[in-house]
């Protein structure tokens, strides 16, 4: 009897502690309500936003709100064409991930190598890291890489092509390592190149910030044009209610909520309010932070810190150059063929997404010429024609922002009427907390 009482009372806790979900699509006009009732520990905003985000699903609105132990959170979401989620599956996938999102889920990368680079950016420096992996015989299965303020950060899952198992052999480990970082180091970067090799699975955006964040990125200054339309970012501390006021107005884009969570996270801030909106192509975001200790902003080499670190957070990940996607049967040395084409074309490589699909690959480039400027499209056609034209086609950026007309007045049901009234609840709190003009 008394394991009985043992076992319903743990059940109870994993229902208080299990988030509570509710997804709304009538509550809205134009876009699917989501709404995140749960208990309170660092990090679980950034799980709720990440799941969302890892759907490519553009956050419209949001409305975060906390006590401290509990929070409720609702999200206003839409596919990348702006039209709401309709699909079933989707919609039980997101409400079945974000229902146990406190046990820290995470994509698989089982039975790969991990293998993370940081160094100085320079054109060509993609082609020499895939040749090194190209002859000793890696084969990869997806990477994602990043460039800001003339730096690069790159994390690469690699198998073994001859076993199709993960490179577990020390020896040829050391070689990995040691021939990137000579790679990584050029002529003038010695110090900073690091290389490391893991068997560990980890979300590999956030690592990038974390790699990108430890590099110190957001301290450099870049002799190659990056971002066009750089986000503003103000902090200021809110003495009367304790917090710390994050603003940030920059150009919408897909992720950008989860690059911003993601560092206000990785630095150690909890954010217990915040309001996300965005008008036709532009966002307008506000944090309301603290400590993990529960105390704000001290000191103004703190704010610049926040400010720079935020801005390189929005501008990582800016796509800068024209956008090429590259579809056709996967091989060892595809990768090093297609970025030496590239490179011998002076183009510049700056983010790369590379994926593999039943012995497909899925990848895709962002180019510019060698000093961040837009390639002549007489280049772009020579490198694809080389490539293969049905192999390498030029996109266009989706068209998320905003196509559709904002209209919040819903066309209302009863489940509508309940998630509006839930998400009324969360405004009239920041309003009632002062920290927003109206609830309305």
């Amino acid at each position: 009897m008394e394991w009985t009482c043992v076992d319903e009372y743990e059940k109870l806790l994993f229902r208080m502690s299990s988030p509570r979900v509710m997804i709304d699509n009538a509550g809205c006009a134009n876009a699917t309500r989501v709404m995140i009732d749960s208990a309170r520990k660092h990090g679980i905003l950034l799980e709720a936003v990440q799941v969302l985000t890892d759907l490519n699903l553009s956050i419209k609105k949001a409305y975060i709100s906390s006590d401290g132990r509990w929070f409720m959170d609702v999200f206003h979401v839409t596919d990348l064409d702006g039209n709401k989620l309709n699909d079933k599956s989707v919609l039980n996938y997101i409400e079945q991930s974000l229902g146990t999102i406190h046990y820290g889920r995470s994509k698989s990368f089982e039975g790969l190598t991990a293998l993370e680079l940081t160094g100085t950016d320079r054109v060509g420096l993609l082609s020499e890291v895939f040749a090194v992996l190209s002859n000793l015989q890696c084969n990869v299965v997806e990477a994602n890489m990043w460039t800001h303020n003339g730096r690069i950060a790159s994390l690469i899952y690699v198998k073994d092509n001859d076993s199709g198992s993960p490179i577990e052999d020390s020896q040829k480990i050391d070689r990995i390592e040691a021939m990137l970082r000579n790679v990584l180091k050029g002529d003038n970067d010695i110090r900073s190149a690091k290389t490391s090799v893991s068997l560990a699975v980890t979300h590999t955006e956030r690592r990038l910030h974390q790699m990108m964040f430890a590099d110190r990125d957001y301290e450099r200054k870049s002799h190659i044009k990056t971002c066009d339309d750089s986000p503003v970012v103000a902090v200021q501390n809110c003495l009367e209610k304790g917090y710390s006021v994050v603003n940030i107005q920059c150009k919408d884009r897909t992720k950008l909520l989860f690059d911003v969570v993601c560092t206000l996270t990785d630095m150690q801030y909890v954010v217990f309010h915040a309001t996300i909106n965005t008008a036709g192509d532009r966002a307008s975001m506000e944090f309301f932070i603290r400590h993990m200790d529960g105390t704000p902003i001290s000191s103004e080499a703190e704010k610049q810190r926040v400010i720079l670190c935020l801005q390189a957070a929005i501008e990582r990940r800016a796509s800068q150059g024209v956008r090429l996607e590259l579809c056709t049967d996967d091989r060892l040395g595809l990768l090093a063929d297609v970025t030496r084409t590239f490179r011998e074309n002076g183009l510049n490589v700056t983010r790369a997404e590379i994926s593999t699909t039943m012995d497909r690959a899925l990848n895709v480039f962002y180019v510019t010429d060698a000093i961040g400027n837009l390639v002549d499209p007489k280049i772009i056609e020579s490198v694809r024609q080389k490539i293969g034209l049905s192999k390498l086609k030029v996109k266009e950026l989706p068209l998320i922002y905003h196509q559709k007309a904002e209209r919040d007045e819903a066309t209302m049901g009863p489940g509508g009427a309940m998630l509006l009234s839930l998400g009324s609840l969360v405004r009239r709190n920041l309003y009632n907390l002062g920290l927003i003009k109206s609830y309305s």
